[in-house]
């Protein structure tokens, strides 16, 4: 498979403050990225560098295998790093004509991207009539112009309501089914997990986590049990093999799993020893869940 963008031990301190450290990954072609971490992670400064507009300190990074110059690769990159800047007198075509005129793209693909962006019937209205989430619907339209290879987005959904969040992640997903690989910077747990292939989690600009959505939030659940007598139901649930961690909080019983195991199987197992549930839901740990999890494990170290 391609390789779109690699970093190796990639460094920016400013002053004493190291923004990001020692970072290292790959994006492969076709897939969806999200950099995931707290604001001050260093998600930002790391797009900035692979772009050009930050400088580095330390390690590399390399476009395209390393085949083309950093200048000529941003030829095939879509970026939207700032709020979008358009000219708020001027209509949503006439924004995007100016665009095509400073990247030499041909001014035919204007109706094909707004089309793409879901603004078509607002190609002649003035930028200054917009909402925000419909501008930062133009911007994505301004970034597709020149076809790219790869559409990086920092926080493409930052304060948009939920309907405009709604949407934006709708047209991300759409752009990446036509093949178009995308890198995103994100602290919404929830975007990441419902937009993403693939993540890479940041601390304190290190990275916890590299690798598929899929496999960080492939645990085998957990469940949330009650029954009359809670000291037996702990006592079983330590017993099971199939049973690790077990947590008491607030009258529930939280049982993390160590192997599948569906819900008939746990509920078949007390009923045999004796002990009725009154309460039985399996879960799965969400991306929140293991987030968390990396970040407490960080930070003990």
């Amino acid at each position: 498979m391609e390789t779109i963008l690699s970093l190796n031990n990639l460094t920016k301190r400013f002053g004493k403050l190291t923004a990001v450290d020692d970072l290292s990954f790959s994006i492969e072609k076709g897939n969806v990225y999200g950099i995931l971490g707290p604001n001050g992670s260093g998600k930002s400064t790391t797009l900035g560098m692979v772009l050009n507009v930050v400088n580095k300190t330390s390690g590399e990074f390399r476009w395209f295998d390393g085949g083309l110059s950093t200048h000529e690769a941003l030829k095939k990159v879509g970026a939207i790093i700032e709020h979008p800047n358009f000219y708020p007198y001027m209509t949503a075509v006439q924004n995007l004509a100016l665009v095509c005129k400073i990247k030499g793209t041909d001014e035919k693909k204007i109706h094909e991207k707004l089309e793409i962006v879901g603004l078509l019937d607002r190609k002649d209205s003035k930028f200054s009539t917009f909402s925000l989430g419909m501008k930062q619907r133009l911007a994505i339209a301004s970034a597709l112009l020149n076809d790219p290879e790869i559409l990086i987005l920092d926080e493409p959904t930052n304060g948009l309501d939920p309907q405009g969040i709604h949407q934006i992640r709708v047209i991300i997903r759409n752009i990446a089914a036509g093949g178009t690989t995308i890198l995103l910077a994100s602290h919404l747990l929830d975007e990441v997990e419902k937009v993403c292939s693939h993540v890479v989690i940041i601390r304190k600009g290190k990275k916890l986590y590299s690798g598929p959505v899929d496999e960080i939030v492939s645990s085998h659940g957990f469940f949330e049990v009650k029954a009359p007598d809670m000291e037996k139901l702990q006592r079983l649930l330590k017993d099971h093999p199939k049973i690790g961690k077990i947590n008491f909080t607030e009258g529930l019983i939280t049982a993390f799993l160590t192997e599948p195991m569906n819900a008939e199987e746990i509920n078949s197992y007390l009923f045999e020893k004796g002990l009725s549930l009154s309460y039985l839901i399996k879960r799965k740990e969400s991306l929140e869940e293991q987030f968390l999890q990396l970040t407490n494990q960080i930070s003990q170290n």
